[in-house]
């Protein structure tokens, strides 16, 4: 259901250029509500199309709710980072429909590929060596790494069913707060001016997702959140 915006398709954003912080958006964020089992697949369409127009959404996951955009959007990148004050060795990460999407990505080993499949779909986030098609833009800059996640979550997935390509993502947190966002309401009310459409898909939780850099052997828990340490022998 969607409350809030126009009526009828979602037409393209007027996006923030770099630089222009303190601009705000013209017009009154986009929000949908979702069945929590069955999600509506024609508000899952009209976000798909503010994802494809230069849109920055905010949508629920397996773990806590999430900011994402279109990976080929410079500018709704850094329209994210700006909303997270993100410095620029952050890693930000790209929602994932399954394994081989991830290979297009991210080069693999045969002992990475094999924790992967252990622990995907799920709350992770796996640092892993980018390939030459990930852009340098979404890489952390001194490690050439990039973050992976195939979250098991009704929404992102049928996001990704409908994008045909991974979204550029990361945990809605904001730097003065101790913990990720994880109301609707309260979303809307602190990013109203920031975002273009809001998915409300319930309460999904407060933990962010565990990150397990897989550069190295053993793999390194980098932050422990909501997925298990166990399937990594730790």
């Amino acid at each position: 259901m969607r409350r809030g915006g126009r009526r009828g398709r979602a037409e393209p954003r007027i996006i923030a250029k770099p630089g222009a912080t303190a601009r705000k958006r013209a017009r009154p964020i986009e929000y949908y509500e979702l069945h929590p089992v069955n999600p509506q697949l024609r508000s899952i369409r009209q976000a798909v199309e503010i994802l494809r127009a230069g849109g920055v959404i905010a949508y629920p996951t397996d773990s806590c709710y999430a900011l994402g955009c279109h990976i080929g959007d410079k500018d709704a990148l850094e329209r994210i980072r700006r909303i997270r004050r993100a410095e620029r060795h952050h890693h930000f990460t790209l929602v994932c429909r399954d394994l081989t999407e991830i290979a297009r990505y991210a080069k693999v080993e045969t002992w990475q590929f094999r924790l992967l499949k252990a622990c995907t779909p799920g709350p992770y986030t796996f640092l892993l060596p980018a390939t030459r098609e990930t852009p340098r833009r979404l890489q952390h800059e001194k490690r050439k790494t990039i973050g992976i996640r195939v979250p098991d979550h009704v929404v992102p997935r049928m996001l990704l069913e409908e994008l045909g390509e991974p979204i550029m993502s990361s945990t809605l947190m904001l730097p003065e707060d101790e913990l990720p966002l994880n109301d609707a309401a309260e979303i809307r009310e602190r990013l109203e001016h920031e975002l273009d459409a809001l998915l409300d898909g319930g309460v999904c939780g407060l933990e962010p997702t565990t990150v397990v850099d897989l550069l190295v052997q053993p793999p390194v828990i980098v932050r422990q959140g909501r997925g298990s340490i166990a399937p990594f022998g730790l």
